[in-house]
């Protein structure tokens, strides 16, 4: 599917948003440290960052020019203390190397993971921290599930022929085997649950469309038939206990460059 709407996904990404808060306490900061942003997204997050770095930079990556584009917009007041920068995370090496990596709701969307963390171990100065929560083994189960049956269905499985889910859920112990061969020491890799509820049908498809579901509904051209591949996924959902919740497992990753 194309890019991102960043707009729609600055106004839906609540879930997001709110765990990142969450990671990034545990970021521990002085004041004028250079800290890279692993997929920005549209800016929110990294808007927090900088603040806590007044003496400091950051800098704001991301895949999705849209993203970087409202990035901009909100990150304008810092002037060049932050820095954008267009990439792909598992190719990229900053240069200078940074104090710190920062990332959430990222890192499953890149699929080679030992390319992910070799180049973000090149972009940390020694000793230098990553703290990164992304989605984790046993995300989305239940609806993954539904999409996949849904895939495979007479009337969708010609478009899915050679699908590939566009995420890689990556389990604790895979991860901190992956991090230790790279070059990691004081690796730490857990999950934590997040279900996460949505107040009606309507905010429950919003999200479905905008953030779950881009690559499954760029493959179906046909709009009546986007529609009810939808329709069938917000139904079901509507039928669960509680309804409209999605069952979010984070991965949460922590790690010091040797």
């Amino acid at each position: 599917m194309g890019d991102w709407d960043a707009k729609v996904y600055e106004r839906v990404s609540e879930p997001q948003f709110r765990w990142g808060q969450r990671v990034l306490e545990r970021l521990p900061l002085r004041d004028d440290e250079a800290v890279l942003d692993a997929g920005c997204g549209a800016g929110r997050l990294t808007e927090l960052l900088a603040d806590r770095v007044p003496r400091g930079r950051v800098v704001a990556l991301d895949a999705s020019e849209g993203m970087l584009e409202r990035a901009r917009l909100r990150l304008s007041r810092f002037g060049d203390r932050v820095t954008f920068v267009k990439a792909d995370l598992a190719k990229h090496v900053e240069r200078p190397a940074v104090d710190a990596v920062f990332s959430t709701a990222t890192f499953h969307w890149v699929l080679e993971h030992d390319a992910l963390f070799s180049s973000i171990h090149a972009s940390l100065k020694p000793g230098g921290a990553l703290i990164a929560q992304c989605g984790g083994a046993g995300n989305l189960t239940r609806l993954r599930g539904r999409t996949a049956r849904l895939r495979a269905s007479a009337e969708y499985a010609p478009l899915f022929a050679d699908f590939r889910e566009p995420w890689h859920y990556a389990t604790p112990e895979e991860t901190r085997r992956r991090l230790e061969r790279t070059g990691f020491v004081d690796a730490r890799a857990w999950l934590e649950p997040a279900a996460t509820p949505f107040e009606d049908a309507a905010t429950f498809r919003e999200f479905l469309v905008h953030v779950i579901l881009r690559d499954d509904l760029g493959r179906i051209g046909d709009e009546a038939l986007r529609e009810k591949f939808v329709d069938a996924l917000v139904d079901a959902a509507g039928k669960d206990t509680p309804a409209f919740e999605l069952d979010y497992q984070r991965l949460n990753i922590e790690a010091k460059r040797g």
